[in-house]
């Protein structure tokens, strides 16, 4: 059993070591994870009031302000009301090209308030290949709205 287990471990820290971005261009209709579902966009101003009461499962217009340079495996976007949040992908199952940047998508997803600790922070401006100096300047953590992923469409 412990062998079984070291094995699927292994399998699987291979396979993230070497997951890349998806190649190619990020076009109209592309969809990237599970299809989004159709229907109506929640408002990001009427979002405020929803998280309130928890995480929501909704679907939410948003333009892709940052990719993750090294795999594609989070996103910034930039919600209707010029407020932003940081999107995952569920489980890891699949990335977006570097290519989504500024982009309008649909996201269907899991939406929550969260805290974004130090570690994660700096994690993520490596990603970003951000200067060192502000890579350190990271000292406080960021309580943001942060979105799993089901599905990702590109739409305009």
């Amino acid at each position: 059993m412990k062998k079984l287990l070291l094995s699927v471990l292994a399998l699987v820290s291979v396979s993230v070591l070497f997951a890349q971005p998806p190649a190619g261009d990020a076009n109209l209709g592309d969809v990237y994870g599970a299809n989004v579902t159709a229907g109506k966009n929640v408002n990001a101003k009427k979002l405020t009031g929803m998280l309130q009461k928890g995480p929501v499962d909704t679907k939410l217009k948003a333009k892709v302000l940052e990719v993750c340079s090294n795999k594609g495996c989070w996103i910034k976007v930039e919600l209707e009301d010029k407020s932003t949040a940081f999107v995952k992908m569920k489980d890891y199952k699949f990335f977006v090209p570097t290519t989504l940047e500024g982009k309008n998508i649909e996201i269907d997803g899991k939406v929550e308030m969260a805290t974004t600790s130090v570690g994660e922070l700096k994690h993520f401006a490596e990603d970003a290949k951000q200067p060192q100096e502000e890579i350190d300047a990271i000292t406080e953590p960021k309580k943001e709205i942060k979105i799993m992923a089901n599905g990702i469409k590109v739409v305009e």
